[in-house]
């Protein structure tokens, strides 16, 4: 879990991210207070170099409907956001109103807040209920408690538009994966088998940040 891509230098991230599409000041406030006010958690927020492959990801799906469990402050929800098709929307999950009242207050900033809807509360209980089977859902990004990563995936498998995507963050868990010895590791790497063994399928764990999975369905 990390700000910048997992084993990269300080030098080389900072070479990777001059090489990317730049950060706005929306962006750069939300990571300056998500450092100032929460130090201690800073490292729930996606690298830069991450946002920017979301957001590419978006262009390409192109979903009507877009999905974020665990929204934190607020930073890959603007990338995401941003590059949702005319017309599309984001549904952000996330059981803080503390955190989410900075999300909040850029998506108002960044001209977003029409497009975005947050949903407060136990993801593991809102987002089923959120989410209508007559709205296949195009892109999903899971980013929040790693133990209930496979009822998210479930839910959101089942939804999924055909050509949809899913899209899992810390899937190497700050390369604790390979000898897990706390419970979000071995969560983590329960779920990556699970995902490598689904014949539903055809995944990819890529090295982007602490780790991100795609998914998408078979056929």
């Amino acid at each position: 879990m990390s700000t910048q891509t997992l084993g990269l230098s300080e030098q080389l991230h900072r070479y990777v991210v001059a090489h990317n599409p730049p950060e706005d000041g929306v962006l750069a406030d939300i990571a300056s207070e998500t450092r100032r006010r929460w130090p201690d958690s800073v490292n729930m927020q996606i690298a830069p170099e991450q946002g920017a492959f979301l957001a590419l990801l978006t262009e390409l799906v192109a979903p009507r409907l877009a999905v974020e469990v665990g929204t934190f402050t607020g930073y890959s929800s603007v990338w995401i956001a941003r590059a949702l098709p005319t017309g599309g929307r984001l549904r952000c999950f996330d059981a803080s109103t503390e955190w989410t009242a900075v999300a909040r207050q850029a998506w108002q900033r960044a001209g977003l807040d029409d497009r975005i809807t947050l949903h407060l509360g136990d993801a593991t209980e809102t987002l089923a209920p959120a989410l209508s089977d007559d709205e296949p859902v195009g892109l999903a990004f899971i980013d929040a408690d790693k133990p209930a990563y496979p009822d998210y995936y479930e839910t959101l498998l089942a939804r999924l538009a055909p050509g949809g995507l899913i899209a899992v963050d810390n899937t190497l868990a700050n390369a604790r994966v390979l000898d897990p010895q706390d419970d979000d590791a071995a969560a983590i790497a329960a779920f990556n088998r699970r995902v490598t063994d689904d014949e539903r399928v055809t995944s990819v764990l890529t090295p982007i940040g602490d780790g991100l999975t795609l998914i998408r369905p078979r056929g």
